[in-house]
């Protein structure tokens, strides 16, 4: 009985110490199995990881298609527009060339229309009477030309009031150079509208090509932004060739409407001065049918 205390804590002190022996194996299991855990739960981040910028690398390394790529022509921008797109282009181009093909013809007949007319007015100015008058304005060399058409006239109208019987020259004068004057102004009424043939054209075009490039590049936007819509992307190199097909119908209509500005404004000064001309040579017709009546010729 009284050697179980003393026994006791000699167990107790034994037990102590295998504690102590065993705790640096216990330790040494526990490290080793939290990193065979950590390693296990951080591998399918890992692989999540991993996959997570392979399908991001894939997405942004997936190819665009565009079409002409590098090289993007105006033609070929023309020729992938859409019908509406190139339907406009078309009627600008053509209008384009056709004011270009008015314009030469003009040229040609301004420059013809100063050359006889020089002419005219250096044998008109030759003539000795009214019946002279006629004649050299009636002559083949000068057909076509508006003063001497109007020469023609005033001489013709003159020559019909004698064929009448009536009196051209004394108290008669007046009423002779009045109805003259009235057959000369038939004749500058045709030459207004022969001269302005074609200006409503120029100016037609001038006015209104612009907003009808721009009705084209409206139309090319609207599509390109249904496109971006279609296939979700903004990238730019995907819309590009759109817009530029767009904006080239705007060109386009610029490219038709300045010229025909500037050949509407330069023939309208040639038109005004040509007017001045015939003009003066209208006072000059009726002075010099007057100094005839009054001479009695």
């Amino acid at each position: 009985m009284f050697d179980t205390p003393r026994k006791t804590p000699l167990i107790a002190l034994i037990g102590a110490l295998a504690l102590v022996m065993a705790a640096p194996a216990m330790a040494q299991s526990a490290g080793s199995s939290a990193p065979a855990a950590a390693s296990a739960s951080a591998a399918p981040a890992d692989a999540s990881a991993s996959s997570a910028p392979a399908s991001s690398a894939d997405a942004s390394a997936a190819p665009v298609t565009i079409k002409h790529a590098g090289k993007l022509t105006p033609l070929t921008m023309f020729l992938d527009a859409t019908a509406i797109a190139k339907g406009v282009m078309i009627i600008l181009a053509l209008c384009s060339v056709l004011s270009w093909t008015l314009l030469i013809t003009k040229i040609f007949e301004f420059g013809s229309l100063n050359r006889t007319t020089d002419r005219f007015l250096e044998a008109f100015r030759t003539a000795r009477s009214i019946a002279d008058m006629g004649r050299i304005a009636s002559s083949e060399e000068f057909e076509g030309n508006p003063m001497a058409d109007m020469a023609a006239a005033a001489a013709q109208e003159v020559e019909l009031s004698r064929q009448a019987g009536l009196q051209v020259a004394g108290a008669h004068r007046d009423t002779t150079i009045s109805r003259a004057a009235t057959a000369v102004g038939a004749v500058q009424a045709s030459l207004a509208k022969r001269l302005s043939s074609g200006m409503a054209f120029f100016a037609s075009l001038g006015s209104s090509g612009p907003f009808v490039g721009l009705f084209g590049t409206v139309w090319g936007i609207m599509v390109s932004f249904i496109g971006i819509a279609n296939t979700n992307t903004t990238n730019l190199a995907v819309v590009a060739p759109g817009i530029a097909e767009a904006l080239l119908a705007t060109g386009m209509g610029l490219a038709a409407a300045i010229p025909s500005v500037i050949f509407y404004n330069v023939f309208q000064v040639r038109i005004s001065a040509y007017g001045t001309r015939s003009e003066g040579f209208v006072a000059e017709l009726m002075n010099a049918i007057s100094r005839q009546l009054d001479r009695g010729a």
